[in-house]
Formats: C-alpha cells, sequence, structure tokens
C-alpha cells in the first residue's frame, strides 16, 4: 500500500502523478506570461494579433476525417 502523504506529495504516485503536477506548474507560469503581456498591449496590438491568429486558422488545410 502507497503512504498516501508520499502520493500527495509526488514521491510514490507514480510517473503520471508527477507529469500532472508538473504540467500544472508549467500552465501556472504561462498564465503569468500571458497576462503580463496582455496589460502590456494596446486593444489594437491585440486586435492585430488575434486577426493573425484567425487568419492562420482558417488558412490551414483540414485533414479528411
Amino acid at each position: 500500500m502507497k503512504d498516501p502523504h508520499a502520493v500527495a506529495l509526488g514521491k510514490k504516485g507514480g510517473k503520471a502523478r508527477a507529469k500532472a503536477q508538473s504540467a500544472s506548474a508549467l500552465s501556472a507560469i504561462g498564465r503569468k506570461g500571458a497576462n503580463a503581456r496582455e496589460q502590456k498591449l494596446t486593444a489594437i496590438e491585440r486586435s492585430k494579433i488575434a486577426r493573425t491568429a484567425a487568419k492562420a486558422r482558417w488558412e490551414k488545410e483540414r485533414k479528411p476525417k
């Protein structure tokens, strides 16, 4: 039987638990950067970035199902 405290810390919880914890930690770091970038950009700059992203999505070739 695994020690529940060790599992919570990811020490005996297996690789999947460690991956999940590291992914959420990286996501938190990414959110910090995204928020800082959002505050720095003007509304016109954000609009231009969104327009470019939308254009790229629509121009991408669709894979047949």
